[in-house]
């Protein structure tokens, strides 16, 4: 008797079937080398991406998330191969059901990634060129990928302004006529060019007025559903990755140290630094903001030039121990978190949702 012998046909239809896997990151370093002398001779290297592991899966939102210097951005842009990976693999699920890895693709083999893999910047005034109209800026990319009728590529960007909320006779226009909100709308219209598969948000709405922040989160998720989209996107505000994600990676010095689904994170946290995060987040009642005591990080972020012995997160930690200053916690699986710390078995963390 086999093992589908033993199962119903309402059991098995229960079974939930394996999300699609997008894209995989195994254990991926991004270096920077430190020279000095005369002979610019290597002395130190700065690990901004120290060996970090990850999946992103066909639909969903990964939020990457940590304080500045964590390596946040470092990880976006190698993905993309803004900047070389020194070590690991990037490897692409296309539509046909291929795998290859990005990492070791040669310069020009990269046009065909990048037309399913795009990338938005945090500052809108930055990523447009103010020389250029809206019909330019965002029909460049089609171009490149053979649209050649000058009618086709107006049609086609008329259609990305309505889909993002602005109006197709802005396609004129030149990026001074516009606000920030609306330069960001015009760079998402831009990543959506060429019918991408994972948008990598990178602090897309950091530079934004908050009143717009919400504006562009709300088009990314109907964007997200209306054409199948997947986001890594990237933060450091906690609250913001609660609003958008399905899973969460919590980045520090370089590494993920836990890595959840939203909900469990956000409910019951289960490494100290995130804990710590999520102590920063604002609470909406203000008689419980006032019952609570502020619990702050102390110390510095760690140097990724100069890692600490042991757990980096150590010397910021109330729960450090001698442990945790000589041996580097690897991550492991603990209800559900894939999570690097010691004690992450017995430490009780408190999160910003009520547990189940």
């Amino acid at each position: 008797m086999t093992m589908t012998d033993t199962l119903s046909p309402a059991s098995a239809a229960a079974v939930p079937a394996a999300p699609e896997v997008l894209l995989e990151v195994r254990d991926l370093k991004v270096h920077f080398p430190v020279k000095r002398g005369i002979l610019q001779r290597e002395v130190n290297r700065v690990k901004a991406v120290d060996g970090i592991s990850l999946t992103v899966h066909a639909g969903e939102t990964l939020s990457v998330v940590g304080e500045s210097g964590c390596g946040k951005s470092t990880l976006g842009q190698a993905l993309v191969r803004i900047l070389e990976p020194t070590e690991g693999e990037i490897v692409f699920h296309t539509r046909g059901g291929r795998e290859f890895d990005v990492a070791h693709l040669e310069a020009g083999d990269l046009r065909t990634y990048r037309d399913d893999v795009r990338m938005v910047f945090q500052d809108p005034f930055a990523s447009l060129n103010p020389r250029r109209r809206v019909l330019d800026l965002i029909g460049e990319s089609l171009r490149n990928a053979g649209m050649r009728k000058g009618r086709e590529v107006r049609e086609k960007v008329a259609e990305l302004l309505r889909k993002v909320g602005l109006r197709p006779e802005y396609i004129d226009r030149y990026p001074y006529a516009f606000s920030g909100g609306e330069r960001q709308r015009i760079c998402i219209a831009r990543a959506l060019s060429l019918d991408p598969r994972l948008v990598i948000a990178d602090e897309c709405i950091s530079a934004l007025d908050v009143s717009i922040q919400a504006q562009i989160l709300n088009l990314l998720l109907d964007l997200r559903d209306q054409l199948n989209l997947s986001y890594l996107f990237i933060s450091h505000d906690m609250s913001v990755v609660e609003y958008i994600s399905d899973r969460v990676a919590v980045m520090y010095a370089g590494r993920v140290v836990e890595l959840a689904e939203t909900e469990a994170l956000f409910s019951a946290p289960k490494h100290p630094y995130t804990a710590a995060l999520l102590a920063s987040v604002p609470r909406p009642d203000p008689r419980t903001a006032r019952r609570e005591k502020p619990r702050r990080l102390t110390g510095e972020v760690a140097n990724p030039a100069n890692r600490p012995s042991g757990c980096a997160f150590h010397p910021r930690c109330p729960f450090a121990t001698d442990r945790c200053k000589a041996e580097d916690p690897a991550p492991r699986t603990v209800a559900g978190h894939e999570v690097a710390c010691h004690y992450a078995e017995t430490l009780e963390l408190e999160g910003t949702r009520a547990s189940a």
